[in-house]
């Protein structure tokens, strides 16, 4: 089966390296986003895609955008591939794009589709609190992430893991449920099936304002904000951002289920439980593991952090080598 392949970041390459890796499919071409300009140096910076698609001596197609790219399309159509396979590329596709392919465009979505259409799926899956995330391959449509379902793949979610660590297993997911949905396309065994448009709920790009904690929610709504929002939440320390890299929260979890480093921790956890202050105070500091701060509902250790300007260190360096005082307030 011959295809062409569009994504752009790190989440899209496992798909492509397994259809390059795999003998029943030939790449014949890549689309990804232009280069983007990066760090201190302001350098042109390729894709994850495209640095794969250059190992390879692929084709490689970056147009600022794809609908008005009248050479690549005339490309798109004089290849006369099987599929489109479509992997978080980062633009709309026109009905005119989609309608190239014998197959149609076979999307990979980061989410059980109907739920979580758009571009972050996964980190609003953990943010919301959800037990499970899954991928999904759609035959696309014009709608964003509303085409036909194929197949599904589903995965629980542990009460430590973050959006990366997620994206990277749901990449790899991917990746085998994509050539799975091609070889039942090609051999006319799968049957597409209607989302039901009554459940579907949507996954918009993350804003800035997003990453900042609210101390007065709870500590499992701030825990959740952490790690899927990973690594990236800030509150403030002493008139500097602090970010909130890794976290705990204290009440109402399964201590079996966490690694052994928690177990100190757990048989504590009733005394810690005992303390009371305002949203955002430091009420302790556990040995070896970091402060444990008061939230709007229940209290949350703050398992890695990292102060402006600064690497990344555990809370519990954080607290010694600051010299945090019991009582001081995040805000």
């Amino acid at each position: 089966m011959q295809v062409i392949f569009f994504g752009t970041p790190q989440f899209a390459v496992p798909t492509l390296q397994r259809l390059l890796e795999h003998p029943d499919f030939k790449v014949i071409g890549v689309v990804t986003q232009p280069d983007k300009r990066r760090g201190r140096g302001n350098q042109l910076i390729p894709s994850a895609v495209k640095k794969v698609a250059l190992q390879h001596n692929l084709p490689v197609w970056q147009p600022e955008k794809i609908k008005k790219a009248q050479k690549i399309l005339s490309k798109l159509r004089e290849a006369q591939v099987d599929a489109f396979v479509v992997v978080a590329y980062g633009q709309i596709l026109s009905l005119e794009i989609l309608s190239i392919p014998k197959l149609g465009c076979i999307n990979v979505h980061g989410s059980t589709l109907p739920q979580y259409r758009g571009a972050a799926p996964i980190q609003w899956s953990i943010y919301n609190g959800e037990k499970q995330v899954g991928i999904t391959t759609i035959l696309m449509n014009q709608g964003m992430d509303t085409g036909d379902i194929l197949l599904k793949s589903v995965k629980s979610i542990g009460l430590l893991e973050n959006s990366h660590q997620i994206t990277e297993e749901l990449s790899k997911n991917g990746a085998d449920l994509l050539l799975k949905t091609l070889q039942k396309l090609e051999a006319g065994d799968i049957i597409a099936t209607p989302q039901n448009q009554a459940e579907a709920t949507y996954a918009p790009l993350i804003k800035k304002s997003d990453y900042e904690i609210n101390w007065s929610r709870s500590a499992i709504a701030i825990h959740n904000q952490v790690r899927g929002f990973y690594p990236s939440c800030i509150t403030n320390f002493r008139d500097q951002s602090l970010k909130i890299i890794a976290t705990v929260p204290l009440k109402d979890i399964d201590w079996e289920s966490l690694p052994s480093v928690f177990q100190p921790l757990q048989q504590q956890s009733q005394n810690l439980l005992i303390l009371q202050g305002k949203p955002g105070e430091i009420l302790s500091n556990f040995k070896h593991l970091g402060p444990v701060v008061q939230t709007g509902e229940g209290l949350l250790l703050l398992q890695e952090v990292q102060l402006s300007g600064k690497r990344r260190q555990s809370g519990w360096d954080f607290f010694n080598g600051t010299h945090v005082n019991v009582g001081e307030i995040f805000f």
